[in-house]
């Protein structure tokens, strides 16, 4: 049974104008203890879709259709301080700036002990210990002594650290990382992707990874979802979809990641921009970009289908899907 089901979500911005739908009928589902990652590029709508599942959309943004399912229960339209208790309890969220999730005026043992004591009956003491032990299990040295330190006081490695063990305080049985690794050197990098690789080995906890980091998603997730101009275009294993892209929009995102082994004079691009919300290109989105685009593409749009390991968003694939 999946932990979190995406079913068909619309999330539009309405204002003078008209609406803007910033996410259009995107539908996926995350199993216990899964690493799902999501990329894309600038204004996809990965965030979004990471704040839609938290209950953290900016006003005016709305969930118009579709629904977000969490271990069998509803999620997205729950009142503010229902979804509270679920947001720490059962979901945890890890930001891309640790300075911006953590309060600069309370020690992070004040943070942590808060989150814990908001989310399980314990007394203030067991919290404290339970506090030093989330600490300790994400690598800062010192427990005892730094928890009573402030965010201005640790490295930006280790604030994220803070910020991953305020996010596990209540154990929930999901994380929402978006953008865990972008304002990390690459040595850091590397160490919170193993412990969030860890912490999903011994707790059991799935997480749903937002990146840009294509090395990032090869490295961590079990499976990764594409995602361009507020829809799917490719989801599937994650070693089928880096090696074997079906949607030419993830060839193309893969062949921009530069090849060590080769030299070059210039490196693979893909020509043109993300469309505005407001000038989103009938048929499929990706056709005005498209090396492979026919008449089909720019009349209907394509849903995700059958590609080989994966599914992917796109008509060349629609012949083999008829064939089966």
């Amino acid at each position: 049974m999946s932990l979190l089901q995406v079913q068909d979500l619309v999330v539009e911005f309405p204002n003078r104008r008209g609406t803007l739908r910033a996410l259009d009928r995107i539908s996926f589902d995350i199993a216990p203890g899964e690493i799902l990652g999501v990329v894309g590029e600038s204004g996809a709508g990965k965030s979004l879709t990471g704040a839609s599942i938290i209950g953290l959309l900016e006003p005016p943004g709305r969930v118009a259709s579709g629904q977000i399912v969490l271990e069998g229960r509803r999620i997205d339209n729950l009142p503010p301080e229902q979804m509270r208790h679920v947001r720490g309890r059962q979901i945890g969220a890890i930001f891309q700036d640790p300075l911006t999730s953590l309060n600069p005026l309370y020690s992070v043992g004040r943070q942590l002990v808060e989150t814990i004591q908001t989310h399980l009956p314990v007394t203030a003491a067991q919290a404290r210990e339970r506090a030093i032990k989330l600490l300790k299990d994400t690598g800062i040295p010192a427990a005892e002594q730094r928890i009573d330190h402030y965010p201005h006081q640790f490295s930006g490695g280790m604030r994220q650290r803070v910020v991953i063990a305020l996010a596990l305080a209540a154990e929930p049985k999901l994380i929402v990382a978006d953008e865990p690794t972008t304002a990390l050197d690459v040595s850091i990098q590397a160490q919170i992707i193993q412990l969030l690789k860890k912490v999903c080995r011994e707790r059991g906890a799935a997480v749903m990874l937002i990146t840009h980091d294509m090395g990032v998603i090869a490295e961590t997730c079990d499976r990764v979802a594409v995602m361009y101009a507020g829809r799917i275009a490719e989801i599937g294993p994650v070693h089928h979809v880096i090696n074997q892209p079906a949607h030419p929009y993830t060839t193309g995102l893969m062949a921009s990641i530069p090849d060590m082994e080769q030299d070059r004079e210039q490196l693979n691009q893909i020509d043109g921009a993300m469309p505005r919300l407001n000038a989103i290109p009938r048929g499929c989105a990706f056709n005005p970009r498209c090396p492979r685009v026919f008449e089909r593409c720019r009349v209907e749009r394509p849903e995700l289908m059958p590609a080989g390991a994966t599914q992917a968003a796109c008509w060349l694939h629609a012949r083999q899907e008829v064939a089966a």
